[in-house]
C-alpha cells in the first residue's frame, strides 16, 4: 500500500512546480530580443524589423529562422535591392515548421522541402517559396530555393538558440538564392505626413505637427514603421486651450506621444494589449501608454485620460493611423495638474466608495489631486497598481483563461499527492 506524502513534503514540492509552471507559461519569443544577444547577427536583425518581418516571426507558435550574419548580410546588401526585395529574400529564410540540430541531420531519406514566409506571402510563384534542405556529403546540410536548379550554395554553420517546437534559429553560411525572390519589387507609394493626414481628417493635429517641426520625426519614421493617433478636431479644438499654456519643449513632446515607432495594424494592435512605447520615449521619461480592448474596442489609457480608437483613418503598411476621441496626455505632463484630471481616468485604488457617495467638491478633488502629484513620476505607488506592473502579471500568465487552467491543475495534483 503507498504510503501518503506528509504535508511537509507537498510544501517542500510546491515551489519547484509552480516556478517550472510559470516558467513555461510565460515563455514567448521575441525574435528582435533574442538575436539582440548576438551582435554577428544585428544587421539581419535590423532587416528583420525595417521589413516587419521580426512581427510575423512573433506571431507564429512555430517558426525557424535561417539567419544570416553581417558578412552574409553585406553580401545581399551589395546588390542595392530595395526594401520590398530584400523582405522577399528574407522571407524565404524563415521556415514555417520546427527545424533544431537534431532534426537536420536525421532527415527522413535525408532531404526534405519546407514552406517559408515568402510562400506564406503569396508572392512566390508557384512553389519557389519553399526550401529545399538535404543532407550532403561530409555531414553538411545543404539548403536551396526550389527555383535555383537544385544548386546548394548555402550550408548549416551553428544553433544560435532553439526551443523545441516553437522557435530554432540556425546560423547559415550565405543568403539562399532565389531568381523569384530577387525579382524587382514596386516601390512603395510615397507616404507625406503633411500631405496625407489632413486628408483623412486630421488637418488641425497636422498644422500642430507642421508648427512644432515633429512633422519632420514622423515622417523619418515611417519607413521603419509609423503608428499615429490623431484626435478629432473637435477634441483638439477642445483642448487648445491648455495646449497653449504649454512650453515649446512640453508641446513637442504631447505631439510625438501620438505616435509609435511601429506599424501595427488594428489586429496588431488588439494584441499588443500591454504598455506601449511612443516618439516621446527617451531616458528616464517613460511617455508611454496602456492599449487595452474589450471585445472589438480598442482603448488607450495614460493615466490622465482613457481615449478610444473610433475610426481606422489610413492602413497602408508602413503607415496606420487611427482617430481617437480625445487628445492623449501623457502624466509626466499632466499628472500634477488638478484642473487636467479627467473624469474618466481611474480613482485612487483606496479610496473608490467615497469618491462614489460624496457629493463633488472642487476643493476634495484638489486635494485627491495633490496627493497624487507628491507620488514620484514613474512610481509603483502613483496611481494604486501600475499599468505596467499590471501587464507584467498578464504576461506571465497569458489570460485569466489560464489563471483557471494554473488553479485546476495546482488542485488535481495536489489531490494526487495526497491520495
Amino acid at each position: 500500500m503507498r504510503r501518503p506524502l506528509s504535508l511537509s513534503a507537498v510544501v517542500l514540492a510546491l515551489p519547484l512546480f509552480l516556478l517550472l509552471l510559470f516558467s513555461s507559461t510565460a515563455e514567448a519569443h521575441n525574435i528582435t530580443r533574442i538575436l539582440a544577444k548576438h551582435p554577428e547577427f544585428s544587421t539581419f536583425n535590423h532587416y528583420l524589423t525595417i521589413t516587419h518581418l521580426a512581427g510575423e516571426i512573433n506571431r507564429r507558435l512555430t517558426i525557424t529562422v535561417l539567419a544570416l550574419d553581417n558578412s552574409a548580410m553585406s553580401a545581399l546588401l551589395d546588390k542595392h535591392f530595395t526594401v520590398g526585395t530584400i523582405k522577399n529574400v528574407l522571407s524565404l529564410h524563415v521556415l514555417v515548421d520546427y527545424y533544431g540540430a537534431k532534426k537536420l541531420h536525421q532527415l527522413s531519406k535525408g532531404s526534405t522541402l519546407s514552406s517559408t514566409l515568402f510562400q506564406a506571402s503569396g508572392s512566390a510563384f508557384g512553389t519557389s517559396g519553399y526550401v529545399n534542405i538535404t543532407n550532403v556529403k561530409g555531414g553538411k546540410v545543404g539548403f536551396a530555393s526550389e527555383d535555383n536548379g537544385g544548386e546548394f550554395n548555402s550550408f548549416y554553420v551553428k544553433s544560435v538558440m532553439e526551443m523545441p517546437y516553437n522557435i530554432s534559429i540556425l546560423q547559415i553560411s550565405k543568403v539562399i538564392t532565389s531568381a523569384d525572390a530577387e525579382a524587382p519589387t514596386a516601390a512603395p507609394l510615397s507616404l507625406n505626413v503633411t500631405e496625407v493626414l489632413p486628408k483623412q481628417g486630421c488637418k488641425a493635429f497636422t498644422d500642430l505637427l507642421i508648427a512644432t517641426g515633429v512633422a519632420e520625426t514622423y515622417q523619418s519614421n515611417i519607413d521603419g514603421g509609423l503608428t499615429v493617433f490623431c484626435p478629432t478636431d473637435t477634441a483638439l479644438n477642445d483642448f487648445l486651450p491648455k495646449y497653449k499654456n504649454l512650453t515649446v519643449a512640453h508641446k513637442v513632446s504631447l505631439l510625438l506621444y501620438h505616435g509609435m515607432p511601429v506599424y501595427l495594424s488594428l489586429q496588431m494592435l488588439k494584441s499588443s494589449n500591454g504598455v506601449v512605447n511612443t516618439l516621446a520615449t527617451h531616458g528616464g521619461n517613460k511617455y508611454d501608454f496602456n492599449i487595452k480592448t474589450d471585445g472589438e474596442d480598442v482603448m488607450v489609457k495614460t493615466k490622465v485620460v482613457t481615449a478610444e480608437v473610433t475610426a481606422t483613418l489610413i492602413d497602408s503598411e508602413p503607415l496606420v493611423v487611427y482617430e481617437v476621441d480625445k487628445v492623449l496626455q501623457p502624466r509626466e505632463l499632466f499628472k500634477a495638474v488638478p484642473e487636467e484630471e479627467d473624469e474618466e481616468a481611474p480613482a485612487p485604488k483606496e479610496a473608490p466608495k467615497k469618491k462614489k457617495t460624496k457629493a463633488p467638491s472642487p476643493k476634495a478633488s484638489e486635494g485627491e489631486e495633490e496627493e497624487d502629484a507628491d507620488s514620484p513620476i514613474g512610481s509603483d505607488e502613483s496611481d494604486g497598481e501600475p499599468a505596467d506592473q499590471k501587464s507584467d502579471k498578464d504576461g506571465a500568465f497569458g489570460s485569466e483563461g489560464q489563471k483557471s487552467i494554473v488553479v485546476m491543475m495546482l488542485s488535481l495534483w495536489l489531490g494526487v499527492l495526497l491520495v
